[in-house]
């Protein structure tokens, strides 16, 4: 079983075409290695117009039938600091054609890997937001923008804490008719760039998938007579490109 509905629902928000900010938060996936605490995002703004970006965060839970659920970080046990992932600072003001950066931390233990949902929304600046903004400069920002009509457009990425003693184990188990990886480590493997091409005609090739197995999990797949199937298994910082042919 794969991340499966939970990445498939990376969510991309529209507020309304045209001008004014476009964020891009790079990568839609992040991994925090077991020996480290923060994790630099960058936000850009190609846009013609600033951006007040909001940043929340959620930890993605998976209930006793394997159904993933997104809820808010909670506290830890003694009420001082929160258990999991919190974004620093949680609101950007980003300039046009410029660029501000958050550090996600992680707070709590690291016995098991942990999964987050950060989503970054641009917004019109409040009186209750925490942007460092003046009424006037607001004003200003809204008149700006409803002199067109605009896209602002947010993402959300799923951001992987790996376990501080993280451990990688697959096991490969490659019959005539199947292939499956199996996950029998601690933290998520990848299977990058993986598509089905045929041994006759190079151009012949599916479509190019990425696939997160998490720890427990496998990654299968029915061979095709005539077919070679390429990827690439990534382990942490150990990347193999593999190839499985079925004549």
């Amino acid at each position: 079983m794969m991340l499966g509905a939970l990445l498939g629902a990376l969510s991309v928000f529209c507020m309304a075409a045209q001008a004014g900010p476009q964020i891009n938060v790079g990568t839609v996936y992040d991994y925090l290695d077991g020996d480290k605490s923060t994790y630099l995002k960058r936000v850009f703004n190609s846009g013609d117009s600033t951006a007040f970006v909001k940043i929340n965060v959620l930890e993605i839970v998976y209930g006793a039938d394997g159904v993933p659920q997104e809820i808010p970080v909670a506290a830890s046990t003694d009420g001082a600091s929160r258990n999991g992932v919190m974004a620093s600072p949680a609101r950007l003001i980003v300039p046009a054609k410029g660029m501000q950066g958050t550090r996600l931390l992680y707070l709590g233990e690291r016995d098991t890997e942990r999964y987050f949902r950060v989503r970054f929304v641009p917004v019109v600046p409040e009186k209750e937001d925490d942007f460092v903004v003046s009424s006037e400069e607001r004003e200003e920002y809204k008149k700006t923008l409803s002199a067109g009509v605009n896209v602002m457009t947010g993402f959300g990425t799923i951001f992987f804490v790996r376990p501080k003693n993280a451990r990688f184990d697959t096991a490969v188990n490659d019959s005539a008719n199947r292939y499956e990886l199996r996950n029998n480590g601690n933290t998520v493997l990848v299977v990058d760039e993986f598509k089905s091409c045929s041994l006759s005609n190079e151009s012949d090739c599916g479509p190019t998938t990425k696939h997160h197995v998490l720890a427990g999990k496998s990654f299968a797949f029915d061979k095709e007579k005539g077919r070679e199937y390429r990827f690439i298994l990534v382990e942490g910082e150990s990347k193999k490109n593999l190839k499985v042919a079925s004549r």
